[in-house]
């Protein structure tokens, strides 16, 4: 009797969607992964109890027809290829047609959808593979997928789901993960009824990321832009003082499509190298645009690995991408001050609090009056005509463009007696004028006073022609020299900027110096022969990227001959290495040229030059003079390389002069 059976349709179907269901957020991404494919701009996403017994994701796509409905939940069925050469340029997100057949396989599925151009939606209905419900429907443009009690016909499978809401933080990851990958899309999530997650969909990546994951992670990132060999590699990385204490928040994204990369990874860590704290990692929500040919994603069932056909030219471009924006956007910090008030009112103005129950009470603004037309002085005469008028000078506040203009027209300038100023000369009697009943035009609109009878007044004749405009060349403003102006603590240097307060750690500062230093110096290290050659195993990979690399090894001061496979012989080794084991950093050597890292210096040598620079370096409470400080500030403040000690501390902070003033009140 033969052994060989071929399986039913039921079992093979339950076998085949394992590979790619696995847990509920399995199902959403397939899901939305397809609502993006069909170029909606709002996706909701909605589960209870973890997704477990209810998953519905609703976009505003283009839908799909009635009759392509059966036709859709059968295996390998998709619109995406059709030819073999489609799998060299595969741009969508979803292509192998196994998502649907295998969700349907697993669970209970309603879908409604409609394209913009039918009158009547369709309502399709399968569960474990079977169809169920087919009809036309009225619905919305774009298509809903209602999944229903994932696993109910595989027990094993539903024991293993965790905790609800183990499961329903891995969706939200997962929901997180989509919205990042596309900005340009409204995601909506809402677990157990209630609403965790809203994009704003306007395209902006700054936009998404501060919808995920808050207004602190969004401002402690950096702007990353660069091209490389055709790769564009853009998106955020983090400042180095603020980085993460694991991997978790590393985003990589390649053609919009997340990806989980040792390569990228690599990469990021290895240009915050001596730039970052010990047990830190970067985060980042980085995009590197290739070319579809460059890159294979049919290497695994979730499509969450991806192959490069050039891994080390990716490599380079994340290294340097992130690299510049170091360099660029990293800034000394900033120090912010609190805002709150450290002064209660009485200490700060001396002035007696109100008594309980009391209503405080504010002097009223004075009043406008109505405004008068400035009067001409022939308008007034004195009561007593031997009288002489006695001087006062009358000033008016600067006039705005509309009254300049009306004055030069011949027109009145009107002006509230609140912008009169009145000032008598001298201590005298007043004067007296009361208005002609019927006053007669002067001929000629001038003064009829005498030069020396102390008005003063605006007529039109007093404005001339606009001056011609008189462009006025300034030399460019060189930039402020810090200067030290004292110590604090004998460890923190003090000094100005501008209209900004330095404080250097004096230590930090002086480290990270000789480390740069150090490291330039020992950019060709001389071996130190040894008399007795060292016999090293390596694995074959290991051995082959020795072998490979013998230049740079021996420009690390490694004096190696291959021996057999897969040993090889070290007969010298760099002076600075000591006593260390040459055998441990052999391998760690090769393991960075394995991971394609531009600088395969084994973390020892890094050691080794923390050690040197730290004992060599000033300390705290050392005396130091102002010129010694001074000479230090000056070597570090203009190198951007010097922003972090080699432990990962800053050197400098920054403390503006306003922020000073607002603590002292000097400003709001």
């Amino acid at each position: 009797m033969s052994e060989i059976k071929v399986l039913s349709k039921e079992v093979s179907e339950l076998i085949a969607a394992g590979e790619v269901i696995d847990r509920p957020c399995s199902v959403i991404k397939e899901l939305v992964e397809n609502s993006i494919d069909a170029g909606a701009s709002v996706i909701t996403v909605e589960i209870k109890n973890g997704g477990r017994t209810y998953i519905r994701v609703t976009d505003n796509g283009k839908g799909m027809a009635f009759e392509d409905m059966p036709v859709a939940f059968v295996r390998h069925a998709t619109s995406k290829i059709s030819r073999k050469q489609d799998l060299d340029s595969i741009m969508t997100l979803g292509f192998r047609g196994e998502a649907l057949a295998s969700i349907c396989a697993v669970a209970r599925v309603d879908v409604l959808t409609k394209r913009l151009e039918d009158d009547l939606g369709t309502h399709y209905a399968i569960e474990a593979a079977e169809q169920t419900a087919y009809e036309e429907s009225g619905c919305p443009d774009g298509t809903t997928f209602i999944v229903r009690d994932i696993f109910f016909n595989v027990p094993a499978r539903l024991k293993f789901l965790k905790k609800d809401v183990t499961e329903a933080n891995a969706a939200a990851d997962l929901v997180s993960k989509l919205s990042l990958s596309h900005p340009e899309i409204s995601f909506k999530f809402i677990r157990d009824n209630r609403t965790e997650l809203l994009t704003a969909g306007d395209g902006k990546l700054f936009s998404a990321v501060y919808a995920v994951f808050g207004r602190e992670f969004a401002e402690s990132m950096l702007e990353v832009d660069h091209t490389y060999q055709g790769m564009h590699i853009t998106g955020f990385t983090v400042k180095p003082l603020c980085a993460k204490p694991n991997r978790r928040f590393q985003n990589f994204f390649v053609n919009h499509r997340y990806i989980r990369s040792r390569a990228m990874s690599s990469a990021l860590e290895e240009a915050y190298r001596n730039q970052i704290m010990v047990g830190k990692f970067p985060a980042c929500v980085l995009f590197a645009d290739i070319s579809a040919g460059a890159v294979d994603v049919n290497v695994h069932p979730t499509k969450t690995e991806v192959r490069f056909s050039n891994e080390k030219l990716m490599h380079e471009a994340v290294f340097f991408a992130v690299k510049n924006a170091l360099l660029k956007f990293d800034a000394p910090n900033r120090m912010k001050l609190d805002s709150t008030r450290n002064f209660s009112e009485r200490q700060l103005y001396s002035v007696a609090p109100a008594d309980n129950g009391e209503q405080l009470r504010f002097s009223q603004p004075p009043t406008q009056k109505p405004l008068t037309p400035v009067r001409q002085p022939s308008e007034f005469k004195s009561s007593d005509k031997t009288a002489v008028p006695e001087p006062v000078s009358v000033g008016f506040k600067k006039l705005d463009t509309e009254q300049i203009e009306r004055a030069r027209n011949g027109e009145d300038v009107f002006l509230s007696d609140l912008e009169k100023v009145v000032v008598p000369e001298q201590d005298t009697k007043p004067v007296s004028f009361e208005d002609k009943t019927e006053p007669e035009p002067p001929a000629v609109q001038q003064s009829t006073l005498p030069e020396d009878s102390g008005y003063k007044f605006i007529s039109a004749q007093s404005f001339e022609k606009k001056p011609e405009p008189v462009t006025i060349e300034y030399a460019p403003k060189e930039s402020p020299r810090p200067i030290v102006v004292g110590e604090l603590f004998k460890t923190f240097v003090v000094a100005q900027c501008g209209d900004e307060m330095i404080l250097m750690d004096k230590h930090a500062a002086h480290e990270r110096y000789i480390f740069e230093q150090i490291k330039e110096d020992a950019n060709n290290l001389q071996p130190q022969i040894l008399l007795d050659p060292i016999t090293v195993l390596l694995s074959y990979a290991e051995y082959d990227v020795i072998c490979e690399n013998l230049e740079k090894i021996a420009k690390l001061g490694f004096e190696v001959e291959p021996d057999t496979a897969p040993t090889v012989a070290v007969k010298g080794v760099p002076i600075i290495l000591g006593d260390n084991d040459p055998t441990e950093v052999l391998c760690e050597l090769a393991k960075n040229l394995m991971d394609n890292k531009l600088n395969p210096q084994s973390e020892v040598f890094d050691d080794l030059y923390h050690s040197v620079a730290c004992k060599a370096a000033i300390k705290a409470n050392d005396s130091n003079s102002l010129a010694e400080l001074q000479t230090l500030l000056d070597d570090v403040y203009e190198n951007d390389d010097i922003r972090y000690c080699p432990h990962g501390r800053p050197v400098l902070i920054k403390l503006s002069k306003r922020e000073i003033e607002k603590q002292f009140r000097r400003i709001v």
